[in-house]
């Protein structure tokens, strides 16, 4: 008869969310230099159970840039929850800037996975577009955000957003999303 699969500890799930929180700052604050030893230790578990969870620097760098991703897709929901879809994305593009800020750190190291083979980001583009579109949706149906506007719209514009921030101030760039907030809100009952 064959084994039923094992359910992850929920103390091993804690250990690998904390790894991947750490790995992703440090990784965006340090470099690809940092010493596996190191981002354990702050993570507060042995490097044994870092290397348990991620076998290869390369398997690190991918899960916690993937981790990152999905969290910031995951706020545009959890926001939804319990803000109006107008202040729901003005909020969120506040964590997309965060996250392109920290995804802009670590792109040496993810340069390094992309040579080793995987590509990290293969779902990007799909998740974050089902993100806004949740986002845009609400608003169509609250008549809060206008309708003539797409996903990728948004995105493409959010992108050169987060380029400003490499090359500004966090001040222009929250200015600059307020710009986009006019645009989609503005005649957004009319369209």
């Amino acid at each position: 008869m064959p084994a039923t699969p094992r359910r992850t500890r929920s103390d091993a799930l804690q250990n690998r969310e904390r790894l991947l929180e750490v790995a992703a700052r440090v990784f965006a604050e340090q470099g690809l230099d940092t010493a596996p030893a190191a981002i354990a230790k702050q993570a507060g578990v042995g490097v044994g159970t870092l290397y348990r969870h991620f076998p290869t620097r390369e398997a690190l760098i991918d899960a916690a840039y993937r981790h990152q991703l999905a969290r910031v897709c995951e706020k545009a929901a959890e926001l939804l929850t319990r803000t109006p879809a107008a202040d729901a994305t003005r909020m969120w593009m506040e964590h997309f800037l965060d996250y392109a800020t920290a995804k802009s750190g670590m792109s040496a190291a993810l340069n390094t996975v992309i040579a080793s083979g995987v590509d990290p980001y293969a779902d990007s583009r799909t998740l974050l577009t089902g993100a806004v579109a949740s986002l845009l949706d609400a608003g169509a149906r609250d008549r809060s955000l206008r309708t003539d506007v797409t996903a990728d719209d948004v995105l493409l514009l959010m992108a050169g957003v987060a380029y400003s921030v490499q090359h500004s101030t966090k001040e222009q760039a929250r200015r600059l999303i307020d710009l986009l907030m006019d645009a989609l809100t503005k005649d957004a009952t009319a369209s």
